[in-house]
This record gives C-alpha cells, structure tokens and sequence, in this order.
C-alpha cells in the first residue's frame, strides 16, 4: 500500500504557514489608505511603518534559520505565529504613528520574518534530495497564495466592516495556524527515524556549540568575505526593492491616484500571486537543470522592461495591456528565490540557509528603502512614475550582477562546518 513520505506532509504545513505569513505581512498595503484617511498621517509617514516591517522581515531571517537550528523548526515557527497575532491585534487600540511602526513594524515583521524564505531553505534542506529545485518553488509560491487569499478579503473587509476588522482578521488567522504548525511539523526525519525525501544514508546532525545570534553572525563574516555573497545580495536588495518594497506596497495607491477603486487595485495585485504561483513552481523545475546564475540575469532584465512600462498601463479601469503586465510580472515575481537558494547552497554548503537568510534579509533592506522612498517621491512629486522608472534601471543592473556569477566555477566555502554528530 502506498504510504506518502512524511516529508510530503511537512512541506504542506510549511506551505500554509509561508501563505499566513506572507498575507500578514501584505497586509499594511490594505489599510495604508484607511489609516491615512482617519488619522491624516502621511504615506511617507504610514511608509514609514511598512519599512520597519520589511526591513524586520528580512534581518530577522538569518537568525530566525539559526534559531531554528539550534532550537527546531516547530518552536519557532510557532512563537512567530504567536508574536503575529499580539503585532496585528494590538494596533486596534492605536493612536499614534508610533504605535503603527511598534505594532505593524516591529512585532509583524520580526514574526513574519522568522517565517520568511530562509524558513525554506531550512525546511527544504532537511528534509528534500529529490525534487529539493521543485519544492523550493511551490513553498516559495506560499508567498503569493498569501497575497491571493489575504488580500482582496482583507481589502473587501476594510471597505465594509473597517480596518479594525481586517487587523483582528489576520490575528484570528495567525493563532488558528498555531496547532496545525505543532501537530504536523517536524525538525529533521532522522528525529522520527526516516530519511530525507530521496536520500539514501542519514544526514548527521550539526552539533552547534554556540549561540543562535553568534552562529549567524560568523556566517555572515565568512560570507562576507566572498565575492559572491556580494553579488548575490546586490542583486536579491534589487529584488525586493521592486517587488516588496515599491510594487507590493505602492501599487494599490498609484492606481487609486489613477481612478482605480481601491478593491480592483487590491484583486490586480493579489492577481500577481496566481501567475507567482506558476511561475515560481516552473522557476524551481529549471533550477533542477538550467544554470542558476543565468535565470537570475534572465529574470531580472524581463522585471526591468516591465516597470519601464508600467506607468503608462495605469487607468480608471483595468485594462488588457495591465493585466499583460499583472502576467508578465507575476511570472517573475519571486522566480529568483529558488536558484539563488541553489546558489547558497551550491558556493556555501551546510552553511547556505543561513547564508541565504542574510541574503534575504539584502532582499528586505531593498524593499524597506524602496517603500520610503517611494512614499516621499509620491509625496513631493504627486505621482509615482520617477519610482517606477528608477526600479526598472535597477531590475537592468541586479541582471548584470547575476551574470558575473558566471566567472565563478567552484564552491567557496563562508566559514568552518559545523561538526558533526556521530
């Protein structure tokens, strides 16, 4: 009788906790405009929070994988759900702008971001030999499940019921995620006497003789010492600033400022998650057998001639050539994640998660600049189309970057391995 490996089921509930995690975190773009109109607060202001938040979502990643090594997954993941629900229920009784950046900026992004991608490569990296490519991209496309389920409810519930309801939403949907994560996930198969999907011998245990913080701050200093780590993380900062951090959190209000209801924006951006999905699953079968480094620079040069062309696709109503570009974008989303994953692992070895999660946290930083940034030129200048224009000579040069990769041919090890259980 056949009997699904149980890493099947460990990857599903990393699935849904990865599509809360990335709706919660999606979900400041919603109420931006909520909150701007009952408090008067600025978007460079209420920017401000979002920034907070994806810069947390990103730095909190390398030692979140560090945690996760030294503690196990499931604490973690569970402890980031809990902190999730505190962040978004708590601004309910808010005031002041500073409240937005504690609640939304500091607890929702350090909860978000110890579910973020280098929960992935973690996850992938224990349990996955066979078909590692492929899974890195369906968990990888969790993130944008999130923004197809979380985003048009939570706009919806916003417009009818207030944003008040749609933060309680989100830390009802944070908590009901709690049993499944402690039910169902599990830290390494060695622990429950299985094999990684596809293995054939065990996998030793890292024997971790220092702390979560530390262990990831070495890494961090040996990879910094590499060439590539550098272009890896040029080109991922590049990455979120055009996704996350202007895409992600300003289109909604550039197609308001357009005649776009607020809904119909929110449904074309959660749009970019259908065709995430696709993409990212497809992205992850070619990094099974197409050179990382060239889909990198193949995907980040499409982005750029997408943006350039976005601020003339904007109009009252949506029409077919934005919804070409919702396709064409949302194929590319976060196609880059699965062979820059590869790439960690490929040039730092058992070290790669981590070296990944201060990769991703680059990712973070990017979008956190972009998304202030983008806020002030919207501010100064009444439009976004500067912010668009910039993003796409960026997208052009993060492709550059990847495709020096290519002079690299060997691994080069970040730091000393860890030693071995025996």
């Amino acid at each position: 009788m056949f009997k699904l490996h149980r890493a099947w089921w460990v990857a599903a509930v990393t699935f849904v906790a990865l599509v809360g995690a990335a709706g919660f975190r999606a979900t400041p773009g919603v109420l931006m405009n909520p909150l701007h109109a009952e408090f008067g607060w600025s978007m460079g202001t209420i920017s401000a929070a979002v920034s907070v938040n994806l810069a947390l979502y990103g730095l909190t990643s390398p030692f979140a994988a560090a945690l996760m090594e030294r503690f196990g997954i499931r604490r973690v993941v569970s402890i980031a759900l809990l902190v999730v629900a505190a962040g978004s229920g708590l601004t309910v009784f808010m005031t002041a702008s500073w409240e937005l950046v504690l609640c939304w900026g500091v607890l929702v992004g350090l909860g978000t971001g110890s579910m973020a991608l280098a929960f992935v490569a973690t996850v992938t990296n224990a349990w996955f030999v066979k078909h590692r490519g492929v899974v890195t991209g369906v968990l990888t496309a969790g993130g944008a499940a999130g923004q197809l389920v979380f985003l048009p409810v939570l706009a919806s519930i916003a417009d009818s019921a207030g944003w008040r309801v749609a933060a309680l939403t989100v830390a009802a949907a944070a908590l009901i995620v709690v049993p499944l994560v402690a039910w169902l996930l599990r830290d390494r198969p060695e622990d429950i006497g299985l094999l990684a999907y596809g293995a054939t011998k065990p996998q030793p245990k890292p024997v971790i003789t220092v702390g979560a913080g530390r262990r990831a701050v070495q890494v961090l200093a040996g990879a910094a010492r590499t060439r590539n780590f550098w272009l890896l993380a040029a080109g991922f900062a590049i990455c979120g600033a055009t996704t996350n951090g202007l895409v992600g959190t300003h289109f909604i209000p550039a197609a308001m400022d357009h005649g776009m209801g607020e809904t119909a924006a929110a449904s074309l951006l959660a749009l970019v998650g259908v065709f995430d999905i696709a993409g990212t699953i497809f992205s992850g079968w070619l990094t099974d057998r197409v050179d990382s480094r060239v889909l990198l620079g193949a995907y980040y040069g499409l982005r750029g001639l997408s943006l350039f062309a976005l601020p003339s696709l904007f109009a009252g109503s949506t029409q077919p050539s934005m919804l070409v570009f919702i396709v064409f974008y949302g194929l590319d989303w976060v196609a880059t994640v699965p062979p820059t994953v590869a790439l960690c692992r490929r040039y730092y070895g058992t070290a790669g998660s981590i070296v990944f999660g201060w990769v991703f946290a680059s990712h973070q930083v990017g979008a956190a600049f972009a998304a202030v940034a983008a806020g002030i030129v919207r501010d100064q200048l009444g439009n976004y189309d500067l912010a668009w224009y910039i993003a796409g000579l960026l997208s052009c040069l993060a492709a550059v970057l990847s495709l020096l990769l290519l002079a690299t041919r060997r691994r080069v090890p970040a730091t000393p391995e860890p030693s071995m259980a025996t």
